[in-house]
């Protein structure tokens, strides 16, 4: 007979399956890689020229680079929201356009059902429908009125 734990892990796996480990180990990698390259880039930015050459690095990149890497990346970090901000008031619908208030999904009902609406049956439970924004309107503010002057 086998035991069971009241705390059983969800969802259950496969007691024939063996799960990878390759996510481990890529993560290790990319955790160790990138902590051995802020090491280079804060050694490169604070060490004298004197001391670089003496590890044998005969070339590297200018110091102006240390405060341009970090700049350009914020930049480009704003830049990227910025765009995608404005792709999104440029797609966005004007208030005049249907669409705003209605999409391919609602479930309008038939022509002649609006009118039904009236005299249904106090106690039935109604069919699911969006209702027109007209009718929404019409119910809210009433008839369009024009003013005489």
């Amino acid at each position: 007979m086998e035991t069971t734990t009241p705390i059983a892990p969800f969802p259950p796996e496969p007691p024939d399956e063996h799960r990878s480990r390759a996510p481990e180990f890529y993560g290790f990698v990319a955790w160790t890689s990138t902590s051995v390259l802020f090491v280079f880039y804060v050694l490169w930015a604070l060490l004298p020229d004197e001391y670089i050459v003496w590890l044998g690095v005969e070339w590297y990149p200018s110091r102006e680079w240390t405060l341009l890497l970090p700049a350009y990346s914020i930049v480009i970090v704003l830049l990227t929201y910025f765009v995608y901000f404005a792709i999104a008031i440029a797609r966005t619908p004007t208030f005049s356009d249907p669409s705003t208030f209605i999409d391919t999904k609602a479930h309008l009902p038939a022509l002649g059902a609006i009118q039904q609406f009236k005299h249904a049956d106090p106690d039935a439970i109604p069919e699911l429908y969006d209702i027109p924004i007209g009718v929404v309107n019409r119910v809210v503010y009433g008839p369009h009125r024009q003013e005489k002057a």
